[in-house]
């Protein structure tokens, strides 16, 4: 059966590795909702952005204790510390820990959790 690529799947493909999280950039001067901006004298020098949570990693992989239990999965071998960061927050970011990447014309980062200085969640409180 074919696959077709469509604007909501279109991510699916891309897969998160370990702590990291893929970062949609905001636009230069673009307020959140509760007002969280970077002003532009920041993000001209490039050392901080700002961009949402497009997908995150499963997180920090915790060695298990080597066993030989034959009915035991692969997938219980490895286990992983959550990352803070979620889908959908916006996040405020080190520039010089992220990469990034072009994907179907839109500019994305891969940034480390640990680049991350701060994230802002709309939840209710």
């Amino acid at each position: 059966m074919a696959m077709h690529i469509t604007p909501d799947n279109r991510l699916k493909k891309l897969i998160v590795i370990g702590d990291r999280l893929l970062i949609k950039p905001t636009k230069p001067d673009e307020k959140t909702a509760s007002g969280l901006y970077l002003p532009p004298g920041v993000q001209e020098k490039e050392k901080v952005q700002q961009g949402y949570v497009i997908k995150a990693g499963p997180g920090y992989a915790i060695p298990m204790p080597v066993e030989d239990e034959p009915w035991k999965t692969e997938e219980d071998k490895v286990k992983y510390v959550p990352l803070q960061a979620r889908e959908g927050d916006l996040a405020i970011f080190l520039v010089s820990g992220a990469t990034e990447v072009m994907y179907e014309d839109q500019k994305y980062f891969i940034v480390p959790q640990g680049a991350i200085l701060m994230l802002e969640r709309e939840e209710d409180l």
